[in-house]
Formats: structure tokens, sequence, C-alpha cells
């Protein structure tokens, strides 16, 4: 078969939030088939099997038909290239690490042309996914050679580049649980938890609560144990060394055998234990030294390594180490014997996906030290039966959360707070962490800011441990969600003064409310940015801000398509009219019922106790009241319409116009409200319709604004006020 044309890409669009296909980002890609369009891929010889063979765990792709083999069948059957480079990006996503399950892949109006969209949670991942899909499916089609391990590696590599680290993915796993928002604030871990005067934030296990002087203490090793000696809390003596002579005078004044390590390292790095010769002191020294600002000398404590993960004063988990060991065969070198006896474990590996971290004897020196005081070096053959201790420490990974004794968290937990940290990660070596620290001899050796919870939640032996949601049920109260009020007004007409007004009784309702519409960006009533702000970029902004405590948003048809809705979901959501088909052509939207599905995009995110505003005289609009989680209120002119009637007869409520005012109704009770022709009349020159204006009322309504309020509100409206 001769070859190929490429499929050409011809747009790449990162929707950034709720869009017109789901609920989260996804990466949306325009792809024109060229001649592949009369190739369908049980026209293509040999493709299946090719592609089946490069990727078999296709078969799990349940695809529309709904169970196991579901997508085989369809390749089977005859499918087309774009809906086959989608399931082939989601495999590749898969197998890198990053479980993705939605795609979706739907033809234009152009013959050849597709759209595919399928789940991003990183825009940078998901393009390199899209670049690896697109050479995989193309070498598949033209029968050329593809190394699918090697794309795989190449994505993973991304994946640990751009995603959030294991740790604060766990954070913000437990969060989505709790249907608490979050917002990556940087390319690292730093995240926001919630939205405006609700949010909390987090940096990996560092939290908006950790005490900056907490870490101080935690950093200076000498000055921690001084504070925990001073509340009873059980510490290795020791002391400050500034030369290798001092520290073996600190060893032989403490009794041997001893510890030395750096004031202020981490991760284990410099750390000497189990220390009883002169010389084996002034090596450990110089390791010490090339670690930290200070050197300490320690008393020996016997027993195994433990950490124990307190948050809010509380311990949520607990791991134990274990001394790794080789044993000698008389034939293999010590590096060879890491390697066969310590490395085979499929638990140890060079990323944080690995509980267990491989052994590199020369990037090491603290081991190299161990062996040289048992009278070996790496290139050194032990004689067969012979144990060779390799590494004491930096193997903590073994969960024994049920087995802490009810003192030993009492302890901990009062090292935690004594430092003043809210989150902390406890040292302590002990032979029996199910016995209390007296009886061992036990003591707790560091405590440490921001800790790492790989270990509680990958551990090598025993059950993971919920550490993420302990840290969630920290910042947050068990009733608590981190939002504030949204309003999202979608549509082309009147979006602008729908927003405005809303958001000016929400200020006089008492809220510090951040407004992102087409005549700015404002803050309470101060326009900050005088440009076009009904865009995405905009409202995320005011999400992060920590200054507002309720936020309004117009949003068109344009922005949505362009980049999905900024926030996740609304207290409020109205939808004005649909109208505005001719300017969407770009996006391939050329009717009503493509743009229906586009703005039923707002409806969609409203929260179970929010509600939709919907303009009755639209019948289409009525039509997506029953998208709606939350309450529905209906807003028309003309009180008398049959979906008003209708949904007032079924104990709703509706916003309708009489004798200038508007009326605000529930069921059959009726409540007058604001004077709409007078505000009509203070537009002037401005077009502005009755619809428009009880819209804005029916929404703050909706708000639980009173209705005096709200006439109040619009007697005051000044149309032009803040736009100089």
């Amino acid at each position: 078969m001769s070859q190929m044309n490429d499929i050409r890409l011809l747009r790449i669009n990162y929707l950034r939030g709720p869009n017109m296909w789901t609920y989260r980002p996804v990466l949306e890609v325009w792809l024109d088939l060229g001649e592949l369009e009369d190739h369908p891929s049980h026209l293509l010889p040999g493709f299946n099997d090719r592609l089946i063979a490069a990727l078999p765990a296709l078969v799990e792709h349940h695809c529309g038909v709904g169970e196991r083999g579901g997508f085989i069948e369809r390749l089977r059957g005859g499918t087309w290239m774009g809906h086959v480079l989608e399931h082939i990006v989601i495999e590749l996503l898969n197998q890198a690490g990053m479980p993705t399950g939605f795609g979706q892949t739907r033809s234009t109006s152009r013959r050849g042309v597709y759209r595919m969209v399928f789940r991003a949670r990183d825009e940078q991942v998901a393009r390199a996914a899209l670049a690896e899909g697109h050479a995989l499916i193309m070498a598949m089609i033209n029968d050329r050679p593809f190394d699918v391990a090697a794309a795989t590696a190449r994505l993973r590599d991304k994946l640990d580049d751009c995603y959030l680290g294991p740790s604060t993915a766990a954070i913000v796993a437990a969060a989505t649980d709790r249907r608490i928002p979050h917002i990556r604030l940087n390319d690292g871990n730093l995240v926001q938890l919630g939205h405006g005067a609700r949010q909390r934030r987090i940096w990996t296990a560092e939290t908006d609560m950790t005490s900056a002087i907490a870490e101080g203490i935690a950093g200076d090793k000498d000055l921690t144990k001084t504070l925990l000696k001073a509340v009873g809390v059980p510490v290795p003596e020791g002391r400050e060394a500034k030369t290798a002579a001092e520290a073996w005078e600190a060893a032989q004044d403490i009794g041997l055998p001893v510890v030395v390590k750096p004031s202020d390292g981490n991760h284990g790095r410099g750390v000497t234990l189990d220390i009883a010769s002169e010389a084996d002191c002034h090596a450990a020294f110089q390791l010490a030294d090339a670690e930290g600002s200070a050197v300490l000398v320690e008393r020996y404590i016997r027993g195994n390594e433990h950490r124990v993960l307190v948050v809010g004063g509380r311990v949520v988990a607990a791991a134990r180490g274990e001394a790794a060991w080789v044993h000698g065969d008389g034939q293999h070198t010590v590096a060879e014997l890491v390697d066969l006896q310590i490395n085979t474990d499929p638990r140890r590996g060079l990323t944080e996906d690995f509980p267990l971290n491989r052994i590199t004897l020369g990037e090491d020196p603290v081991v190299l030290l161990d062996l040289q005081r048992q009278g070996f070096a790496p290139d050194g053959v032990p004689p067969a039966g012979k144990a060779v201790l390799i590494q004491r420490n930096g193997n903590v990974a073994i969960d024994c959360t049920p087995d802490v004794h009810p003192e030993v968290a009492h302890a901990v937990s009062l090292a935690a707070r004594t430092v003043g940290l809210d989150i902390a990660g406890v040292d302590l070596v002990t032979e029996d962490i199910a016995r209390p620290l007296a009886e061992t001899g036990g003591a707790i050796v560091e405590v440490n800011a921001g800790p790492g919870l790989l270990m509680h939640l990958k551990p090598a032996g025993g059950a993971p441990q919920p550490v993420g949601q302990a840290i969630i049920d920290h910042l947050f109260a068990e009733d608590e969600t981190g939002r504030i009020p949204i309003v999202g007004v979608a549509g082309s007409r009147g979006g602008r003064i729908v927003a405005r007004l809303v958001a000016w009784l929400l200020h006089l309702n008492g809220r510090h409310v951040g407004l992102a519409c087409r005549d700015g960006l404002f803050l309470g009533t101060r326009r900050v940015e005088k440009r076009d702000s009904a865009r995405w970029d905009a409202a995320h902004r005011l999400l992060m801000n920590r200054g507002v405590n309720a936020v309004v948003v117009e949003n068109d048809a344009a922005a949505i398509l362009r980049d999905g809705l900024a926030y996740d979901r609304a207290a409020v959501g109205v939808v004005t009219d649909l109208d505005g088909i001719e300017a969407l052509a770009d996006f391939d939207v050329h009717d009503t019922d493509q743009l229906y599905k586009v703005l039923r995009t707002q409806v969609d995110v409203v929260l179970g106790d929010g509600a939709s505003v919907l303009h009755a005289a639209h019948p289409r609009l009525v039509d997506m009241a029953g998208l709606s989680d939350g309450e529905v209120v209906l807003y028309a002119e003309d009180g008398a319409l049959d979906a008003l009637r209708q949904h007032r007869d079924r104990g709703g409520r509706a916003v309708f116009l009489r004798g200038g005012a508007a009326v605000l109704a529930r069921g059959p009770a009726e409540t007058p409200g604001a004077n709409i022709d007078a505000l009509l009349h203070r537009f002037g020159a401005t077009p502005v319709d009755a619809p428009t204006l009880l819209a804005a009322v029916a929404a703050a309504w909706a708000l639980g604004i009173s209705p005096e309020l709200i006439a109040a509100g619009l007697d005051t409206f000044v149309p032009d006020l803040h736009l100089a």
C-alpha cells in the first residue's frame, strides 16, 4: 500500500474549565484526515493488527459499545482515524501514569475535518501525548516501526516535570472528593484550595497555616532538641562540634556509640550512626560538615527509625524503616550484590512513584563510610554467607500506624505543637513503637516541616493511610467547601448589564464583589481594568483574590468555546438568549441546536443548592430547566406565558413585569418589586430592555437577596457610575 499523508492538526485548544464536552479540562484538537477520510480502520490492510499489537491494553476500552473490547469491535467494524487517535492518546496517558477515561470525536461541517477531545489534567502533558499519539497512528497506518515503550517513557518524564507531585496530588484528590475546588498557582506544587476569601493554600505538605518561625525552628536541630527537652519530650543527649577533634571529645563525654549529623540537613544526608571509634568519628564529621552549617554529636539510640505524621496536633500515619543488607556469595562484588539483592525489589525505583529508592553506592558517602567501617569497598567481594550492612536509614516505608502506642502518639503530637508546626514529620527511634518510649529507651530525633507523604500513600508494606484527607479535614471544617457565591451570566444580549446589576445588589447586601464583564474588571465599585473582561483569565484572577467573597462573571458562547468556564460550579447560572450564532462560524456553530449545547454549560455547573435563571420567552431555554441540579427561576416580560404559569403551578419561582414593575412570584404568591420602567429611563440611549433587568432581579432573588433590597438597589443603580 502507498504511504498515506499525515493527519493534519489544524487547531489545538486547551479548554481550561467546564465546556460543551465535559465538566473537566480537555484538549480540543481539530483534525483534517485528508485522504484517510476514505480509509476507515477496516480498509487499511494490517492496521488493526499492528495497532492492537502495539497497544494491547486497548482491549480494555469500552468505547460506545459499553463493555470490554468495545473499541476493538469498533476497529474491526471500521471507524475513522480521528476516533482511533483519540483512543491511542488516552491509552498512552494511561500507560504514562495519568489515567484518562474521557474522550470524544465528532465530525464538523467540513468533510474529513473532526473535533477530537480528551481529558487533560495538564496542558503540556496532554500536548505531548497528542504528539506521541499522532506519530504512533501514522506509523501504524504506514507500517513503520514505532517504539511504544520509549514514547511512554517520554510521556512519563513529561508528567514528572509538569504535573503535581504525589503528595500534593493526594491532597488535591482529597479536596476533590469533598467537592472543594482547586487552582494550581504555579508550575510546581503551590495550590489554592477553594475560592476568594474562603481559600486555603498548600505547598506540598505545607499550608498557609504553617508558621515561618516554626519552619526555622525545625531547620535547627539543636534548637528543636532544646525546646522539646523543656516540655519533657525524650531527645538524645548531644551537643554541637566545630571540629573533628571536638566531635570526638563530645562523643567520649556523651558516651559511645554516637550519631554524627548536620544540624540543618534533611533526607538523612550526612547522618552517620553507631560510631564507636575516633577514626570513624573524624570521617563522619567531614560528611556532616559538608551537608550543613554545623555538626551535632548525639547519643546513639538503638532501634528502628520511624516517621510519624502529625496533622493539626493529631497522629494520622506512621511508618517504620529497616536497614538494608546484602549477603555475600563469594563471587559478586558489594555493588553487584546491591543490584542483585536490593535494587531488584519492585518497590524500589528512581521516581516518586516508588516507596523505596534505588541504592547507588557512589552517590551516598555515608553508605561508603559504613562499608569502609566493615572492611569492604564497593568492588570488594564478601565471603559466602557474610552479611554486609548497606544502609542504616532512608528505608522508612513500612506502615505501622495501628501499632503506635498512645503515649508515643502524645509525645509526637507534643513535639509538633512545641515546634509550632501544623503539619510535621516527626522522626523517632525506638525498638518497638507499640510500647512507651520510656520503656524502650526511644527518643525523638527530628521534627520536620513539609514532610513527604509518599511513604504513607504507597508504603512498601502495610496499608496506605488517607493522609491527604487528614490534611483537607485540618484545613476545612466538615461543613466547609471553600466556595463563595459565583454567578455566571451567559448569552449575547444584555449580559454586561445583568452582571453589573447583580454585582451591585451583592455589594449592597454586604459582599465584597469581584466582577468580570465587557465593561471591565471590578473589585467592589472600583473598576481596576477598563478592557473587555468577559474572559477566562479575568474571572480566574477574581477567584484567586483573597479579598473577594462573591464573584459575578459574564460569559458569551465564544468565551465558553475558546476557554471553557473559569469556575467548576456556580451558585447561580443565568442564560439570557440563544442569539449571536452568526459570530460563531469559526467554532463550527451554525444553528440553535449547536448553540444550545454550548450555553447549557452554564446550567450544567449550577450547584444542587443553587439556581438556574432562564428566559422563559425562549422555549429552548425553558428546556434547559431539566439540566439544572438546583432550583429553576424563570423570568419573562409577559407574566401570562404558559411556561411561567406552568412553572408557578408546580410551586416554582418566576419574575415578570406588571405595570412597569417587577413581580416576584413563588407559586401563587406574588411580591411587588423593583421599578423597571424608571431604571430603563435612566439608561437613556443605552440599548437595554426589560427582560435584561428582570434577569438581574431573578438572579439576585435566587441568591437570597430580599425583594426590598433588590428594589432599593435598582432605584440607586447609576448605569454610567464607575465607568469614567
